[in-house]
């Protein structure tokens, strides 16, 4: 294999602030079970859990995803909520790893669902399994499941929320010298990350500051010198701005755009350099 993603800060970020305010959410004309989400990126470079993809300078990078929201369960007792996610995210390339360089457009293709458990005092728990595919052969198929704990503090902390998380993944169904694995070594990895989303929603825009380390617990940065623990340290910043302050009939529309930085580990730069900027702008939307 030679490369594979998985969620990046931009996405994460971009879906935290994707919601309308408290006071808009009131009107929200949905009041079903079923969310639909979705939207369309353009970025200048692709790098996944600090293992770089790409960055042609003469090409560039599309980001469409689309997902789906079940809420099975609401309540007041020790579980909160219960829900499930299914949905697709996919990379387009217009550069050597797509259309100039293999005469194919579509890099990747991820499909996922997760299950999701509210507890109480804003926390949550989910579990995930993800299939990252390459429909222009570019990496062999990555399997993997992932768990991750998240505190949403902003009903203790207000404005100075920070809403940290922790995830760890584990991938599956490898085989040796790199066939289903991110880094393309020989042993099936365990990836952990470490990351908070502090920022602010107002009735005009949303703010974000995503911070997160990238590190390996067994196997997932394996390079020349054996496994390096540390994988990435990434810090960005977004903007959400709404098309109106209240929900429409047609959902809520946003447009969004970013900048992240990230401090590569040394031996999978890959000629890449150590410190990369990926810029984003994109649109949104939420029914």
């Amino acid at each position: 294999m030679n490369m594979c993603r998985t969620v990046v800060a931009l996405c994460a970020a971009t879906a935290l602030l994707s919601a309308q305010p408290a006071a808009a959410q009131t009107a929200d004309p949905n009041t079903g079970a079923l969310t639909i989400s979705g939207g369309y990126d353009f970025l200048n470079a692709y790098m996944f859990r600090g293992i770089p993809q790409d960055e042609d300078h003469f090409g560039s990078v599309m980001w469409p995803y689309a997902d789906l929201g079940i809420m099975l369960f609401s309540g007041d007792g020790g579980v909160k909520s219960l829900g499930v996610n299914v949905g697709t995210w996919n990379s387009l390339h217009t550069g050597g790893m797509g259309l100039e360089g293999v005469g194919k457009l579509w890099y990747e293709s991820d499909f996922y669902t997760t299950l999701g458990v509210g507890l109480g005092r804003g926390t949550s728990v989910g579990f995930t399994y993800t299939a990252y595919t390459s429909p222009n052969g570019l990496f062999t198929t990555v399997k993997e499941f992932a768990l991750k704990f998240a505190v949403d503090d902003s009903g203790y902390l207000g404005g100075a929320a920070v809403r940290p998380y922790l995830l760890i993944a584990r991938e599956f169904d490898t085989t040796p010298g790199g066939g289903g694995q991110a880094d393309g070594g020989f042993e099936a990895g365990t990836y952990m990350e470490v990351g908070a989303a502090p920022g602010f929603t107002t009735s005009r825009f949303g703010v974000a500051v995503p911070l997160k380390i990238g590190l390996s617990l067994d196997n997932y940065y394996e390079g020349a010198d054996g496994d390096e623990r540390f994988g990435f340290f990434s810090l960005a910043g977004i903007v959400t701005v709404p098309f109106s302050s209240q929900p429409t009939r047609f959902g809520s529309w946003n447009v969004h755009g970013g900048v992240e930085y990230l401090k590569l580990v040394a031996n999978r730069t890959q000629g890449f350099g150590e410190n990369q900027v990926v810029g984003s702008i994109g649109i949104g939307f939420s029914y």
